[in-house]
């Protein structure tokens, strides 16, 4: 009999049934079917296959661990051949296969107990390493046995600290009282008691452990096993069912310091988000991310506090805020915001640097993918420089796209919501989120006061008129519209892409042809330059923008980062020549698709006469397909742009729905204005309109007719 390592109970062996999953095994063994199934073992990366990775279990036995058995992709794995790993035995089969299953804790401290599986017993680790030593040493000892050693001799020291585990190799060697006593006495432990005999009295040491210096987090991938202090702010607490993990920032960078309190139970309880504190550990690697293994944690208040404080802050200030405002290309409407694109890329910069994740929303349309593709752009480089896991980008940045171009409450509850949860969840901090292409009308400030009730900062970047209210529902708004400035050829890719060059100018050389990818027509001279000097010629710009297009539609609530990537950067595999025929093939569907729609909407719509407007008038529900491509708006757009060639200025095209009304008109006209005029003349249609002056009209189906009319007598004065 023997006692769990655990709880203490009396088992055969060393661990009780109940407590089996809290020990990691060592294998010994020279047979598959010595292994035990349902335990923990400690293994060693063999190889990958496409079905999983094959784990070496001791010296004699190797296992699968299938791909249905992870908790990720199998490709996203960092693992190399020879790393240590930890994998539950599921089933040894009659075969000998041995099927593994994945363990969420890959540490050997993050188990409550160790043990050796020599695949007959359990040992403890000790009794292994005595066993050992005793075979090694067994042929130099003298024929004679020598006498014990008593208590009154006098050793040297170093040789007493070799004799401590003396008492244990005595024991019987049938695992009787003796041995339980000291194996399991006391606290349980022979590495307990063997470290306390050896740790010499408090009268005995010579010199107190000097009080280490401080480094930075930018400096410590040189000091990959040697104990380090860190000083900074907790930006992020997550309980696994291991360690704590404290995500530490500096003035230089972010890390990730686990503290083993038991498995799954809080280490350090009293120390929260935004707390100071004086971090000791150990740097480490963990699956390829740098990582401290805290030995201690101390909350600092005070002047130390302070002291901490102002340095994060005053490098904050230092670096977050670009030097001076280059845009890529003179532009009125980009000349009219520079102050607030300087504004919007501090306040990007300063997320990263705190580690608030960065959240985009854009519309889902070329120009709003573009758009939040160029922050994506530079804010990606920034977390990887600021972060030590290697997958930080997914954790610290994400594009989501809007339906429509109004940051309505059904976007914003699904952010409130997302937020604390990874608040709750996770201890991540609340994002910074950034509405490109989107959100500048009033209809968007109910969503921005959501936000801000939790204390979350929100940013407008976009090229629409946008409303007066919006200023003082965001922290900064970056639309032309608000200076006075004529918004007619500008973009928000042109304005995003400016904002991203002052994020992270590395990557100023990626954007200059972005702001001419998102141009349907009339691109401004100086953007066409830039593309041609970046190597993109006119066909290869067309054919980006009617690429994205497409894919903007398909799964819009997606972000699609890698694909859209591909289609606008030269990338890693992808050359250049590569990612021109993915964006040809991707474009030639594109005009298929628009093509086929784009005539049955012409041979159906209808020319009618106004006073002196021309208007073409369709009827969206009856001659297009309302769920596959193309979108009403990019029908409509390509309609009006294809019609008013043909016909007299002012030309309208008005496209009508069973509930919405679009309008597109070669003169300026305000759908704000239209939506009055209707409304007048249709009281009873709860005719509202949505997205400002450049949005559209929705009403009750039932006043369709009545709505169709008002519009096209209300036209002729509406238009400017």
């Amino acid at each position: 009999m023997g006692n769990c390592i655990i709880c203490g109970k009396p088992v055969d062996g060393l661990v009780c049934e109940s407590h089996q999953e809290d020990v990691v095994f060592e294998f010994h063994g020279n047979s598959a079917s010595q292994l035990s199934s349902d335990r923990y073992y400690r293994g060693t990366v063999d190889g990958y296959a496409d079905f999983g990775v094959f784990i070496d279990i001791g010296d004699h036995v190797t296992g699968l661990l299938h791909r249905s058995e992870l908790d990720q992709r199998l490709e996203s794995l960092d693992w190399e051949p020879g790393d240590d790993v930890y994998v539950q035995v599921l089933d040894v089969r009659d075969n000998g296969n041995v099927d593994l299953g994945w363990s969420i804790r890959q540490r050997e401290r993050e188990f409550r107990g160790q043990l050796v599986d020599t695949g007959t017993e359990e040992k403890h680790p000790e009794e292994l390493d005595s066993d050992t030593d005793s075979n090694s040493t067994a042929g130099e000892e003298s024929d004679a046995s020598p006498a014990e050693p008593s208590a009154d001799d006098e050793l040297p020291d170093a040789e007493a600290g070799d004799l401590q585990s003396a008492p244990e190799e005595s024991a019987p060697a049938d695992g009787g009282p003796n041995a339980s006593d000291t194996v399991a006495g006391g606290s349980g432990s022979v590495a307990t008691e063997s470290a306390a005999a050896s740790t010499p009295a408090a009268d005995e040491t010579a010199d107190v452990e000097p009080t280490l210096n401080r480094t930075t987090i930018d400096a410590i991938d040189s000091q990959v096993g040697s104990v380090v202090r860190l000083e900074g702010e907790i930006t992020g607490v997550r309980q696994t069912s291991g360690p704590t993990v404290f995500e530490l920032r500096d003035e230089t960078a972010t890390v990730e310091c686990a503290a083993f309190e038991e498995a799954g139970v809080r280490a350090y309880p009293a120390v929260e988000i935004d707390d100071a504190v004086a971090l000791e550990g150990e740097v480490e690697r963990h699956h390829g991310d740098l990582q401290v293994e805290t030995e201690s944690l101390e909350i600092l208040d005070g002047e130390t506090r302070e002291t901490v404080v102002d340095r994060l802050e005053s490098a904050i200030e230092s670096e977050a805020r670009p030097d001076d405002v280059a845009p890529l290309a003179d532009h009125d409407a980009i000349a009219a915001v520079e102050d607030g694109i300087v504004d919007a890329a501090t306040a990007i910069r300063r997320a990263v640097m705190e580690a608030r994740p960065v959240v985009v929303r854009h519309g889902a349309t070329a120009d709003g993918y573009v758009a939040g593709a160029a922050i994506e752009r530079a804010v990606l480089p920034l977390i990887r420089e600021k972060h030590t896991r290697e997958d930080a980008e997914y954790h610290y940045f994400e594009r989501r796209p809007l339906d429509g171009r109004v940051y309505d409450m059904d976007a914003a509850t699904n952010d409130v919501t997302s937020m604390l949860e990874a608040r709750d969840r996770h201890g991540e901090q609340l994002p910074l989120v950034v509405l490109v292409d989107a959100g500048s009308t009033v209809e968007s400030v109910d969503g921005y006061d959501l936000l801000s009730l939790y204390d979350a900062e929100s940013i407008v970047i976009d090229d629409s008129h946008a409303d007066e209210e919006i200023v003082d529902a965001v922290s900064v708004a970056v639309a032309p519209s608000l200076a006075d400035a004529d918004v007619s050829d500008v973009t928000s890719t042109a304005l995003s892409a400016t904002v991203a060059a002052h994020v992270n100018d590395d990557v100023r050389a990626d954007l200059e042809h972005l702001p001419a990818v998102s141009y349907w027509e009339d691109v401004p001279e100086a953007y066409l330059e830039l593309a041609t000097d970046a190597g993109y010629d006119e066909t290869e710009l067309t054919n980006r923008r009617e690429a994205v297009a497409l894919e903007a539609y398909y799964q819009s609530y997606k972000d699609k980062r890698e694909l859209v990537t591909d289609l606008l950067f030269a990338d890693g595999d992808a050359s250049p020549a590569r990612n021109d025929e993915l964006a040809a093939h991707v474009s030639e569907q594109f005009r298929a698709k628009l093509g086929t729609e784009l005539e049955t909407a012409t041979e159906n719509a209808t020319v009618r006469g106004v006073d002196d407007v021309t208007v073409t008038l369709l009827d969206t529900d009856a001659f297009t397909h309302r769920y596959d491509f193309p979108t009403t708006v990019l029908l409509l757009d390509e309609l009006h742009r294809q019609e008013r060639d043909r016909a007299d200025e002012p030309f309208v095209t008005l496209g009508v729905g069973s509930d919405e009304l679009h309008v597109r008109a070669t003169d300026s006209l305000n759908v704000r204005d239209l939506g009055a005029a209707i409304e007048e003349q249709a009281p009873d249609a709860g005719v509202s309109v949505v997205g400002g002056a450049d949005g559209h009209v929705e009403f009750l189906p039932g006043e369709r007719d009545a709505v169709r009319e008002a519009a096209l007598d209300a036209l002729p004065e509406t238009l400017a």
